[in-house]
């Protein structure tokens, strides 16, 4: 462990290097009012002037500025020395441009000079570069991974004999494959989290059941989250973790460590090699027991990752219709209102005042009275247990309550029902174009075919041509109120 001084004098060393390297005004471009549209400027010019080595021309850098600008109404100018505030009304969108490119030259992330053809020419600020590089991994972060790390340090543990052979290096390898396990497992949890919130934010049917099965599927529930689920680590760490409490005992095998330390670093004490062995084992310990939890945090992201998408789903479903816009427009006032509040509707009590109640225009000849309808009283006949004997009337009732279930569920049985009433017999290759989906139920239809693609059960397949081909060119097909990518069904 380092002390406390030799923690603030790495600090200073790091400060001063870096600020030897660039100017404090480097960083606060990404600060401020301004930082989203300043990030776009620089995204364009550092990726323009990656592909001119010898350099842009101020004019053209001033085209891509003046190009983003022109996106971003939001840019406010701040008043500087020398610019008053009847100036600042009077610039235009070319004129805004310039002050950026200006701003950007005297910050240093691009450095200006004028060639011995008197052309001014523009490049970017290699430290920039490096910045954005980091910038764009934590905008755009690449798909989580659940690599064999943690198994193979379960597997290398469970191997007394490999072990005794190269005890310390075995020991750094599983220290080290341990950090990078850790590391997927925290990486899965903030994708899980980016969906979660990505969800929220979907405004269509087609929206939410894209990061479903689209993005969250494929860039998590079918690759590292599967692959989570079957590594088995509980069990495999119950023992990996009795096999390291085994080497602490073991002083032979220490006293190995202990030499190979000694091998490498022969300056170093006795004592102080023996220690670092037992640091080494003491921090992976640690990592091991830091692993079941973090895996239960996944689990519980996914369950509510499963329960908000689903939410979601039945709320974009109530919203769209003839008087869904009403409560659309309600629960995005009580959003508003109430954004910081948190917890429930109901934990609001008398502090939110709803708009009155708009009911649809009834003529009732009753009035509104007849609407009451008084408790109904439930018959033996429909409590007793059914005899021996089914009647044709309960009979049709029952089959009347399963075909309304059926139609309801996103069942195999649903999908391979909708295939059936295409047309052509066995073999039979269909366009999805050529589907007959015209409302919400027809498109559940459609959902339903696409989920038990895969299954055992289904009397069809599914073919891709984007899968098929890759490369290939995409086409869509409008169906309902959704764009569907177009595949071909295959009946078996």
């Amino acid at each position: 462990m380092l002390s406390d001084s030799a923690n603030a004098q790495r600090q200073a060393t790091l400060s001063q290097d870096l600020f030897r390297e660039v100017r404090p005004d480097f960083f606060r471009v990404l600060s401020g009012v301004n930082a989203p549209v300043y990030a776009d400027a620089l995204d364009a010019l550092e990726q323009e002037s990656s592909q001119r080595h010898e350099g842009m021309d101020r004019e053209d850098a001033l085209s891509l500025v003046t190009e983003v600008l022109s996106r971003r109404p939001d840019f406010q100018l701040e008043l500087e020395e020398g610019i008053d505030l009847a100036a600042l009304a009077t610039f235009s969108l070319r004129d805004k441009a310039r002050y950026v490119l200006d701003y950007f030259t005297r910050a240093s992330w691009v450095e200006a000079e004028t060639g011995a053809d008197w052309r001014r020419v523009i490049h970017f600020n290699p430290h920039g570069s490096t910045l954005l590089t980091a910038a764009r991994k934590i905008a755009r972060p690449d798909a989580a991974v659940f690599t064999d790390k943690l198994v193979s340090v379960c597997a290398l543990l469970a191997n007394p004999a490999e072990l005794q052979r190269q005890p310390w290096e075995h020991l750094q390898t599983c220290w080290d494959n341990a950090r990078q396990g850790l590391a997927e497992l925290r990486a899965m949890r903030k994708s899980i989290e980016r969906f979660i919130r990505r969800q929220l934010e979907t405004e269509t049917l087609g929206d939410n059941l894209g990061v479903v099965f689209d993005q969250y599927a494929e860039q998590v529930g079918r690759t590292c989250y599967a692959e989570l689920v079957r590594s088995q680590l509980a069990n495999r760490l119950a023992a990996a973790q009795e096999h390291l409490r085994g080497l602490l005992n073991d002083a032979d095998l220490l006293h190995k460590m202990q030499a190979e330390v000694l091998r490498r670093e022969p300056s170093l004490a006795t004592s102080a090699a023996m220690s670092r062995v037992r640091v080494r084992l003491d921090e992976l310990g640690r990592a091991l027991d830091g692993v079941i939890p973090l895996a239960d945090q996944i689990d519980n992201s996914t369950a509510e990752f499963t329960r908000r998408s689903l939410a979601r789903f039945r709320y974009l479903q109530e919203v769209v219709g003839e008087r869904r816009g009403q409560m659309k427009e309600l629960f995005e006032l009580v959003n508003r209102s109430f954004a910081d509040a948190g917890g429930r509707l109901s934990d609001l009590d008398d502090q939110i005042e709803l708009p009155p109640l708009r009911l649809p225009e009834t003529r009732l000849l009753a009035g509104r009275d007849s609407l009451y309808e008084p408790a109904r009283r439930r018959t033996i006949e429909e409590n007793a247990p059914l005899a021996g004997d089914v009647s044709e009337a309960q009979r049709e009732n029952a089959r009347r309550q399963m075909e309304s279930a059926l139609r309801d569920s996103l069942s195999v049985t649903r999908a391979n029902h909708f295939i059936s009433q295409l047309p052509g017999g066995k073999g039979s290759r269909i366009s999805s174009g050529e589907f007959p989906v015209r409302n919400e139920d027809d498109l559940a239809d459609l959902i339903a075919v696409l989920l038990h693609a895969e299954s055992a059960e289904a009397r069809y397949r599914i073919e891709s041509p984007r899968v098929a081909e890759e490369g290939a060119e995409v086409a869509h097909d409008r169906k309902a109120t959704c764009e569907i990518e177009r595949f071909f069904v295959i009946k078996k």
